[in-house]
Parts: structure tokens; sequence; C-alpha cells
């Protein structure tokens, strides 16, 4: 199982979107509070309420109670467009955590250097555009990341 770390996520349908590819990759889906909304059927039905119900969701009240709990995977590696290291340049395990930052601001200096050894990135063709959708980026490092630890068949 892979887990998917939003810290402090600010809008309902990436949240949703992401809830979604967990529910269908069977990846364990975190939220670090606070949240910028509220989760609730109007806020996420477009996205993926339908699937809410078969999604393995923990939510965390602050950093601490995520890094606290026994669900909390014990590698975590943060996606940043601050890294040297590309995702295609790691090797992931069965049971990693793959950590993205809000929205707006991304993950906070402190968690950077929390998680300096364990920092990756999306290559980017063009470096000169900001970054990728918080729920798109979430797909490529969630697929990226099943890509490696799923056993091939045939």
């Amino acid at each position: 199982m892979l887990h998917i770390v939003l810290f402090q996520p600010e809008i309902a349908p990436n949240t949703g979107n992401i809830g979604r590819m967990c529910a269908i990759t069977r990846s364990r889906l975190h939220l670090i509070h606070p949240l910028g909304y509220v989760i609730n059927d109007r806020n996420l039905r477009r996205a993926g309420m339908d699937y809410w119900k078969s999604l393995d969701v923990h939510e965390h009240a602050d950093w601490a109670a995520f890094r606290a709990s026994p669900a909390t995977p014990s590698r975590l590696w943060l996606l940043t467009t601050r890294a040297e290291r590309g995702i295609w340049d790691v090797a992931f395990a069965d049971g990693d955590g793959l950590v993205f930052g809000n929205e707006s601001s991304g993950a906070p200096g402190w968690l950077h250097e929390e998680l300096a050894a364990h920092r990756v990135r999306i290559p980017q063709v063009d470096p000169s555009l900001r970054s990728l959708n918080l729920s798109t980026a979430a797909g490529i490092a969630c697929y990226e990341a099943l890509r490696q630890v799923t056993p091939r068949t045939g």
C-alpha cells in the first residue's frame, strides 16, 4: 500500500480527485489539518465523493499528530519543485508515503528541512513554469511509485 499525504490542502476538488485515485489504487489518503474546506458532499461530489466510502482516509489535527499516528508510513518522500532528484531517480517501496504541500504555498520550510534527505520532484520540460496542479502531481507520483512496487505478471 502507498500513502498519499496532503499537508493542509486548500481546494476541495483537488482532494476529491486525489481521493478517487487513492480509492482506485487502494492507497491510503492522509489529510493534515487545517483544511481549506469542509469535507462534505457539496464540496467533493464532482471530483469523487461517490468514491469516498471506498477510501481509506485518515485525518490528522496537524503534522505532529500525523507523525504520532500508528497509520503513518515509516518512509516519507516530499514532492517539491525545489528538489534535485527526480521521481525516476529513486526507488519507492511498498508502504512509502508521498507528501504534498498545499496549493498556494507548497510545504513550509521546516517540513523541507525535516524531509531533506527524501525530497523529489516531477521533472518539468519547461522549468520556467511554476508547477503542476496538485491532483495531477499526486497522480503522476502515485502511479510511478505503483509501477515500481507492483509485481509484474506475464
